[in-house]
């Protein structure tokens, strides 16, 4: 399906707006190859390593994006979130190097090095508990005390119209896909982990605006599977609750995400967290690159049975796969190795 602009709350020009704002900021992050990993597989893999970037994840490409977008007076009261990890450090780091305060709004259950990673950069640590809804009552509240800019991790509407020069906060994460079909121009697919929808959507705008005829594939826990069963009906779906070793993909679909993730990513593969954890293993014995569960996701896809045996991906033959992050929590990882 090829993208009409403005159909979506980003575009292709806002996405290379977006890389020309952040470029002398961000990391070009490398592509990694691996003879060992293409013969496991049956394909050739293409490794985009966001676990280089900045902060240690993808992030800081959005988060980066949507400081630099501010102006002065928007910038003076800081910027707040509410995340449990990642997106947290990115904007943290972002506000640092603008010189603004960052209210970070954290669940209690978050990564601890993803919480260092916060202070590390001078963000200001508010904690909630580890539901959605107080993550947001919490930020509200920062919000109205501040009078700070909101800085969603992946899906507010709000954001469109405070940022008169900044289509969607997920155009950073688009520049994603201008660098990989830059550096593997012969990929056919992309897999991207999903979750909140910020990074797929980005990566699968610029993509299929470039080249329509590219596959972009999520990959998702069967612990929160909720954008498989929105694919399957057709509207969005939240769970009750999610269980995932991938503490990254534990967020829902918004309004901004679902439509894109709807029209233009062609399938959801999901996976088991035991299927996480063996290709965690394999990123560190065989790339000898630290992937944290959520960004190890894509390879886990890759050597599902159920991407393996589908007819319909025997043309799947040069895959890019995006290594979102690689804050690993190592007390956790442990003890998952060991079971």
């Amino acid at each position: 399906m090829e993208v009409t602009k403005g159909k979506y709350a980003a575009d292709l020009s806002s996405i290379r707006e977006a890389q020309a704002r952040i470029n002398s900021f961000i990391h070009k992050t490398p592509v990694m190859t691996s003879e060992s990993l293409d013969a496991i597989s049956g394909r050739r893999l293409f490794f985009k390593c966001e676990c280089f970037q900045k902060g240690g994840a993808f992030k800081f490409r959005g988060a980066c994006n949507a400081v630099f977008s501010l102006d002065d007076h928007q910038a003076a009261k800081g910027v707040v979130t509410h995340s449990s990890g990642n997106h947290a450090a990115a904007l943290a780091l972002a506000a640092k190097l603008r010189g603004i305060p960052a209210h970070i709004v954290i669940p209690k259950n978050a990564p601890q090095c993803k919480v260092q990673n916060v202070v590390r950069y001078g963000g200001q640590v508010i904690w909630s508990e580890a539901t959605v809804p107080s993550r947001e009552k919490t930020a509200t509240k920062v919000l109205q005390e501040t009078g700070a800019v909101l800085i969603h991790p992946y899906n507010d509407g709000r954001i469109i119209s405070e940022l008169d020069d900044l289509d969607c906060f997920f155009s950073g994460q688009g520049t994603i896909s201008l660098e990989l079909l830059e550096q593997a121009p012969e990929i056919d697919t992309i897999i991207v982990p999903i979750s909140g929808g910020g990074l797929i959507s980005g990566v699968a705008l610029a993509a299929k605006s470039i080249n329509p005829a590219l596959r972009v594939l999520a990959a998702e826990p069967k612990g929160a599977n909720d954008a498989a069963q929105s694919k399957a009906v057709g509207r969005i779906v939240t769970l009750p609750e999610t269980n995932t070793v991938a503490d990254g993909l534990r967020a829902f679909l918004g309004e901004l995400t679902w439509p894109i993730v709807r029209d233009l990513v062609d399938d959801i593969i999901t996976v088991d967290d035991t299927e996480i954890i063996e290709a965690m293993r394999l990123c560190y014995e065989i790339l000898k690159v630290a992937v944290e569960p959520s960004g190890a996701i894509g390879l886990a896809a890759v050597l599902s049975d159920s991407f393996r045996n589908n007819p319909v991906r025997k043309d799947c033959n040069q895959i890019g796969i995006i290594l979102s992050g690689g804050n690993v929590d190592l007390e956790v990882l442990w003890r998952s190795f060991r079971k």
